[in-house]
């Protein structure tokens, strides 16, 4: 480890000189530094040095008295860094970097963007989003302050200040609970200057605005409708800009149900953003957007509960958002990538120090057929399996076991890993555990509720098929069990399924192209038939109408918790059907399409000036408790809907 002395920073100081209040630029990188080497009182003659390069040493904190008032640029990437306070001495510092500092968080984000007014760019990128999200966020938390403070305004005195603030902070709540450092720390900050003020107004906190866009100098092209996932061309690569729509006033959704026994699910329309765009470009309406899934709820409760907070994916970019705020969270990009499925899980991970933590783990797939495991909460990437040689379709996670997974890959086979759980450095240790041959392209995975462990259902370009997936089987290669046909038409009967999933432990749902209908089926009834048969007819519970596009690759989801069937379409409607009735008495084999409970109408939301008017839900996921559904899109667009 060097020695932070005068003639090292002659050294290491540009332009050449001997004079420290002359220099300009000082790279310290790489030279094993630690917090207290850092002596202000040596850094401080540095009067004009605009750029430091502290990377690569082992910083734990940065002295909060270093004098450097005309910095501009610094980089502390590969630190360990575990807080970021110290930097609002640097007021009119433009560009940082601290990749690399495993322990910093999103909160630490959002606290420097609130931090340095005049920052342009963090970790490379634009700050100008983050500080659009710092100030509604810092909007909303003012609000919520100053109403506490005017409802207890009359109890409070002088010596009850500080009582004030300490109930202040543990009561106002807003946004995830990832997000809760940032919020209780900036709502402390909020109630002593309301304190100071004696009740004062507050005034918004001063943060850059996001520079307004240039008007579009065209309208809005129209927009090829081709094949939703090409084979062998994906598209051009996305960006991770966040824009938020304007919305018309008229937004409600319909119902079709004329007998008026189900009432409508009341929804609203929340947020719209273009997250995922190709090159920061918010005239990007073309990425399309595949998958997304709600992180596993922190807090202990019934078993499949979620937060608010939902990954998405499509490009090259996953992004992790808070529904409620609109915030994204987290961006992961991996230029040529083309992401098409995410999954969460929970892992156990025991500490250094021997405790037991519960870390949720998002798993990441696409076109490069790798898996990569992001840990979200801490903003990097863990590991990369190289699952594949051909892209993924799809993965899931196994719901009795947290370290299994399942990858589905256009080499027509399906993958069960067991990614272990990470080491000290965060590394994981991915092995095999089963290989399932298809004869087509499986699309989506779905392990059976009633025996997760005993059998995989996968909606493929051939149909539905099921496997073994028991592990105390001595085969490791598997070939499929069943092939499940739909009706006695051989025309139809091989056909594409793109959308499965279990309503409840028995009832699957599953749906193909040009058919326009989702069934509703037995997996109990239609296994108890199966004797020796190698293509087994599904017991069909009822037939559910939809769309009847030829266009392939709507995926379609349930909300087991509200009885709820939701699929997409090509007109960016959402078609949700109460089905609850089927699942307490199964009627007889149907003979007619039963109507969805309601359809919720694109609302045609404003970009740069021009409606966006039809567009096509590629995939559409309720929360848990139907709180919040997420909708994507082809052109680019998250649309979150709030149940009311």
């Amino acid at each position: 480890m060097a020695s932070l002395t005068q003639q090292l920073l002659f050294q290491r100081g540009r332009p050449k000189t001997q004079s420290l209040g002359k220099i300009r630029s000082l790279d310290l990188s790489g030279l094993g530094l630690r917090s207290e080497d850092l002596d202000p009182n040596l850094l401080g003659r540095l009067k004009q040095l605009k750029e430091l390069d502290l990377s690569n040493n082992l910083l734990e904190t940065l002295p909060d008295n270093l004098g450097l008032s005309h910095l501009r640029i610094l980089r502390c990437t590969n630190n360990q860094l575990g807080d970021v306070t110290a930097l609002q001495q640097f007021l009119d510092l433009e560009e940082l970097n601290l990749e690399g500092n495993p322990f910093l968080t999103v909160n630490d984000n959002l606290k420097i963007s609130f931090l340095l007014p005049k920052l342009r760019k963090v970790n490379g990128k634009d700050s100008a989003s983050t500080c659009s999200q710092v100030e509604n966020l810092d909007r909303e938390l003012t609000s919520r302050v100053t109403a506490y403070w005017e409802k207890l305004k009359a109890t409070v005195n002088p010596e009850e200040e500080a009582d004030f603030v300490r109930s202040v902070v543990r009561d106002v709540r807003y946004g995830p609970e990832s997000l809760s450092e940032f919020t209780q720390w900036r709502v402390r900050m909020i109630a002593e200057k309301l304190v100071a003020s004696g009740g004062a107004q507050i005034q918004e906190a001063s943060i850059p605005k996001e520079p307004p866009q240039a008007a579009a100098a065209s309208k809005l092209r129209a927009r090829r409708v081709v094949s939703k996932r090409p084979d062998n061309v994906p598209p051009e690569p996305p960006s991770t800009k966040r824009v938020c729509f304007s919305l018309p006033a008229q937004t409600e959704g319909r119902s079709v149900d004329s007998d008026g026994d189900q009432a409508d699910l009341h929804l609203e329309p929340l947020h719209f953003l273009q997250c995922h765009s190709r090159n920061n470009s918010p005239k990007d309406l073309e990425t399309q957007l595949w998958a997304c899934a709600y992180e596993p709820a922190r807090e202990e409760g019934p078993s499949g509960a979620t937060s608010q907070t939902v990954a998405t994916c499509g490009g090259e970019a996953v992004c992790v958002i808070d529904c409620q705020t609109g915030i994204v969270l987290h961006k992961y990009k991996v230029p040529g990538e083309e992401f098409f499925s995410v999954a969460w899980t929970a892992l156990t991970v025991v500490t250094q120090s021997g405790h037991k933590k519960r870390w949720n783990m998002l798993a990441a797939a696409g076109l490069r057929g790798m898996v990569r495991l992001l840990h979200v909460r801490a903003g990097f990437c863990c590991s990369v399996i190289r699952a594949h040689k051909k892209a993924i379709a799809t993965l899931c996670f196994s719901p009795t076991h947290e370290t299994h997974l399942f990858t589905a890959s256009y080499d027509k086979r399906i993958i069960l890993w067991d990614i272990g759980v990470p080491d000290s450095e965060y590394k994981f240790q991915a092995s095999q555990l089963l290989i399932l041959n298809c004869s087509s392209t499986p699309l989506r995975l779905c392990p059976v509720a009633s025996c997760p462990d005993d059998f995989l259902l996968a909606g493929c370009e051939g149909g539905c098929c099921c496997w073994d997936i028991r592990l105390d089987k001595p085969q490791k290669q598997r070939v499929c069990e069943v092939n499940f046909v739909f009706s006695k038409d051989s025309e139809i009967s091989g056909q594409r399924v793109d959308g499965l999933a279990f309503v409840n432990e028995d009832v699957v749902a599953s749906k193909g192209s040009g058919q326009g209908t989702i069934y509703l089926w037995s997996w109990s009834q239609t296994w108890a038939g199966r004797g020796s048969q190698s293509v087994l007819p599904v017991v069909i519970l009822a037939r559910l109408q939809w769309s009847s596009t030829n266009l392939a690759y709507f995926s379609l989801s349930t909300c087991p918790d509200k009885n709820l069937v939701l699929c997409g379409d090509e007109e960016g409607s959402v078609w949700i059907y109460d089905v609850e009735h089927v699942l307490k008495q199964p009627p007889p084999p149907p003979t007619t399409l039963q109507a969805p409970t309601q359809i919720l109408k694109w609302p045609q939301p404003v970009a740069l000036g021009q409606p966006v008017t039809k567009t096509m839900i590629n995939t559409v996921v309720a929360s848990a408790a139907f709180s919040y559904l997420t909708a994507l899109t082809d052109s680019n667009i998250v649309s979150i809907w709030r149940s009311c």
